[in-house]
């Protein structure tokens, strides 16, 4: 159960242990894939939304869900077509008879966890609606503006391999989104373990126990605040960015939004790592899902098949990381 009462930001200690009693609730569900789940925990954490890109049937949908159940907030899920419209997902005023007046009747995305399910299916202005619900954690329907509950967080799918009947992402809303992750398929092992565990419960569905809460989330979001960055280990973080800028295969490099991501993602890999204090292999573990969806490459390179996480893996691997810092005096 969760603990009471609940801090208002948890220390790193303890901010490990919640952190690794959600997860290992959530590995109940999804077999095998520590690290993906690590990464969306941790953008979760860090205020952000996650983009997910893999093939069908890869625990997409699972995951989101599962953190949800686990987290103890609200979920909502879109499922994103071609005729879906904005007012499907903000909600819309309706004429209410008995009062004889209209009321705004709320959509799917005033929940604390939105699963935007293959995102890429719905027109770009249907994307657009959730542009302003994601950086300003708000939504305006005609003259009047609501604001969402926190913690707020998008967490969208798409299918990299099928085209037809589908909007590419702009760049603009890509760069809304704190990190990309791929799940992968599972190994020989684990793909067993996900049949043996479904046997033994003779059921599809897996109930999870609720780890956290609402109150907790916010807590452990407070304490990737308490996190320390060096200006060292920051202006590393600056150079790799600024690297990507210069790369010969970029056409546009990664914005001063990404350079923000990956300062916050790093700051949870410390979280994860147990320590108040980032240091430069943290920055590493998060630079590609932080940065390489925000990287446009010269359109001559398709056939070269060179992706944006090909070049944060090279700029990383060339610039320079400074020594590790100790932990800071806390007196």
């Amino acid at each position: 159960m969760s603990p009471s009462p609940t801090p208002d930001a948890y220390a790193p200690r303890d901010a490990t242990d919640a952190c690794r009693r959600i997860l290992a609730e959530v590995e109940r569900a999804v077999v095998g894939k520590r690290r993906p789940l690590e990464l969306v925990l941790m953008t979760l954490l860090a205020g952000g939304h996650v983009l997910i890109e893999d093939l069908p049937g890869l625990a997409k949908t699972l995951i989101a869900r599962s953190f949800a159940q686990v987290l103890g907030i609200t979920f909502s899920r879109i499922q994103f077509t071609p005729d879906l419209l904005p007012a499907d997902i903000t909600g819309s005023y309706v004429y209410n008879q008995r009062d004889a007046e209209f009321e705004f009747r709320r959509g799917p995305i005033f929940a604390n966890l939105v699963l935007g399910d293959e995102i890429n299916r719905a027109p770009p202005k249907t994307q657009a609606a959730l542009l302003e619900a994601m950086q300003e954690g708000q939504v305006t329907v005609e003259d009047t503006t609501y604001r969402l509950d926190r913690p707020f967080a998008v967490i969208a799918t798409q299918n990299p391999i099928e085209f037809e009947g589908t909007y590419p992402l702009p760049e603009a809303q890509l760069d809304r989104f704190m990190s990309r992750i791929a799940v992968g398929y599972p190994s020989a092992d684990d793909e067993w373990e996900v049949v043996r565990r479904r046997l033994e419960r003779e059921a599809d569905d897996i109930e999870l126990e609720q780890r956290a809460g609402r109150d907790e989330v916010i807590a452990l979001q407070r304490a990737l605040e308490l996190i320390h960055v060096g200006e060292s280990v920051g202006r590393y973080i600056v150079t790799i960015v600024e690297a990507t800028r210069d790369h010969p295969d970029v056409e546009v490099g990664a914005s001063p939004r990404g350079t923000l991501a990956v300062t916050k993602l790093a700051r949870a890999q410390a979280v994860l790592e147990q320590r108040d204090f980032v240091i430069p292999e943290d920055v590493k573990a998060v630079a590609v899902p932080a940065l390489g969806h925000r990287i446009t490459l010269r359109p001559e390179l398709w056939v070269r098949r060179v992706s944006g996480d090909d070049v944060v893996r090279s700029v990383v691997s060339e610039v320079p990381a400074p020594e590790p810092e100790t932990a800071p005096d806390r007196r």
